[in-house]
Order: structure tokens, then sequence, then C-alpha cells
């Protein structure tokens, strides 16, 4: 589900012109803009909101469709809701408690979940993940391998994926690269693939 040709709305600035039309919520206004950053302002109700080279902010207690950018960070505020949230290039980050009924889903920036629930999986290739204290992931976590040509000579950066005190995540971790995964004693997870846990007591794991 990680943007592949065909089966994203946000796959090029070109389609992202007709968002409106492929990526429609019923019964609320959906924006979408190619420059510019978009904000919902707290306590709004929105349809789909969409950006080609912008971030999107979404503040407390708001509730939008599925917010989708090509270059820019998207932040789901304290209580507020979102079908999906998926950038290309840029942060995910959800307050105390924000909930997703889907997907996070980016290719590079870090994801942050605080006290907040996600109901799907989290996906990326190079991003770091950050999750909780208290954070409920029930769609499992999945790292993918880079798809394209790598020109760097030097050391691939590895991902830190850190699961913190209280933290639950449901279904598989599978990461198809290297990464470094910290999992708190008090956490709880489902079947690892691809990466060896690193416990950890307390609140943060070493740096």
């Amino acid at each position: 589900m990680l943007l592949r040709p065909g089966r994203r709305c946000l796959v090029a600035a070109g389609v992202i012109l007709g968002v409106s039309a492929a990526c429609n919520t019923a019964g609320a206004a959906e924006t979408s803009k190619v420059m510019g950053s978009i904000e919902v302002a707290a306590g709004e109700h929105s349809g789909d909101v969409s950006t080609v080279s912008g971030s999107i902010r979404i503040g407390e207690s708001a509730v939008v469709g599925s917010a989708q950018a090509v270059n820019g960070s998207i932040t789901l505020g304290p209580q507020a809701r979102a079908a999906a949230l998926e950038t290309v290039n840029g942060k995910l980050s959800l307050a105390d408690g924000a909930e997703v009924g889907g997907a996070l889903v980016n290719v590079n920036g870090a994801i942050r979940v605080a006290a907040a629930h996600v109901g799907g999986a989290i996906e990326t290739v190079s991003g770091g993940i950050d999750l909780g204290p208290n954070a409920q992931v029930d769609g499992g976590i999945h790292v993918r391998k880079s798809g394209g040509w790598s020109l760097s000579l030097g050391s691939e950066d590895v991902p830190r994926i850190v699961i913190g005190p209280g933290t639950v995540v449901g279904g598989t971790l599978n990461f198809e690269r290297k990464v470094s995964l910290y999992v708190s004693d008090k956490a709880t997870i489902g079947p690892v693939q691809g990466a060896t846990v690193v416990k950890y007591s307390g609140a943060r794991p070493p740096e």
C-alpha cells in the first residue's frame, strides 16, 4: 500500500489535480492544493485534504477524511481524527488522543505517535518510528526496502524504531531492511520478522 503506481491517489503532482474526483468523502468539503500548506482549524470537520508541496496541520478535535501530501509533513492534533495519513517526503505526527482509522504511510521522514491510536499499519522505507508511551497500533509495522537505485558510496542510514512503555502493536512487525529496534519491557508487540529486538527499561532507550 506504499505509493505503488495505480494504487494510490498521490503518485505524482499531476494526479493530485484530480484528487477531488478520485478521493471522495461523502458529505464533507474537500481541500486540495498544488502549492502551499493546509490548516484545518480546531473542531472543524472536513473531507479529504491534499497538497503537493506543503504541510498539513489538523487542529485539536478536528475530523478529516484522508490527508495526503507529496513533499510536506502531516500533523494530527490532540483528539483529532483522520481516515488515513500519507506523504512521500515528510514527517507524520500524532498527538495524544489522536486517532487514525487506517494506515500511516510515508517513504522518507520520521513517524511519531504519542498516546494515540492507529487502526491500520505503519509503513515506511527510511523513516524512523517513535511510538508512545501508551500508543496503540492495530495493523503492525512494515519497513520496506528501497526500490530505487542508490548512488551513495557511504553506509546507508539505519532507521531507529522505538516502541515505548505501555504501547501495544498488534499484527506483524516486518522489516525488509536493517533497523535498530528498541522495545520497552512494558510494551506489547506481535511477531517480529527481519529484525532483532533490543529490550530496554525506563522511559527511553539509550541513544
